[in-house]
């Protein structure tokens, strides 16, 4: 009997390794692909510098670690030397992070009032109807009178974008809560409106949220290099700077730059609600 259980283990973890291996693979081709068009395309432009090749925008990648440039850190005044790339990153995170959270905190919360409660709902959806439509990016001129060309500023437009993907997110959730669940609750004994909302809304809810604030975290990356585009210090502006002079290599190396750190910060978040969501 032992020796049938094993071997049926062995058969099922190799054929879950194999169809791993051929996903990677199939992963791997495909950027092989990439990079043969890419460089393809390098080769056949003139003049050169328009389209850079992967091994120049891989050397101007490097190139932004093998210097330093201070920074100063918001609200604390504090002075940092850190290599370029990793210098003009963190420029972007004063600005992208307090305007993500911010922006996740408050759509969250207007989401799940809204979609919780029919009288709040009813005064706020015209409202909601005439906003939602104007782009994060149309507010670059209020951003400007408002807080200047500086990290508040860009913060306001990030704060924006986040706001409207996870008040959706979250407005989604909740009004998508099954009845069944709430008479369930009721039968129970859960009686009070915000007993309902927190033991049996939230939780049902919580997929749709939680894919909302993911989905905020890739679009606010492509929002923040706008955001940047009327002075404010980070890696957006630096695209825009190295474009201006003809430093295309530059550019695709800053972008290297926004890929890796939003990788990193997807990866981190999966990891997040796996834990979260070990219920389901």
């Amino acid at each position: 009997m032992s020796t049938r259980t094993n071997s049926s283990s062995d058969t099922v973890f190799t054929g879950s390794f194999e169809g791993d291996l051929r996903r990677y693979l199939r992963g791997l081709g495909g950027l092989l692909a990439f990079l043969l068009v890419w460089w393809v395309g390098a080769v056949t432009t003139q003049p050169t510098y328009l389209v850079p090749g992967p091994l120049e925008s891989a050397y101007a990648f490097v190139d932004l670690f093998a210097t330093s440039t201070a920074i100063v850190v918001p609200i604390l005044g504090a002075t940092l030397v850190l290599p370029t790339g990793i210098a003009h990153l963190a420029q972007t995170l004063f600005h992208y992070v307090p305007g993500l959270l911010l922006g996740a905190l408050c759509g969250i919360s207007f989401g799940l009032a809204m979609g919780w409660n029919g009288t709040f709902d009813d005064w706020l959806r015209p409202l909601v109807r005439v906003l939602r439509p104007i782009p994060p990016l149309a507010w670059v001129v209020f951003a400007i009178v408002w807080f200047g060309i500086h990290h508040t500023g860009a913060a306001f437009i990030v704060f924006v974008g986040a706001f409207w993907i996870n008040f959706y997110g979250a407005y989604g959730g909740v009004e998508g809560v099954s009845s069944e669940l709430t008479d369930a609750a009721s039968t129970l004994g859960v009686e009070r409106d915000l007993s309902m909302l927190k033991l049996v809304a939230l939780p049902s809810a919580a997929p749709q949220v939680l894919t909302g604030f993911r989905t905020s975290i890739g679009r606010c990356w492509m929002i923040v290099v706008g955001a940047e585009l009327f002075g404010a210090p980070g890696v957006g502006y630096e695209i825009i700077n190295a474009s201006n002079n003809l430093a295309m290599a530059t550019s695709v190396a800053y972008m290297f730059v926004i890929s890796l750190a939003f990788l990193c910060m997807d990866v981190g978040f999966r990891l997040v609600e796996r834990r979260v969501l070990a219920w389901r």
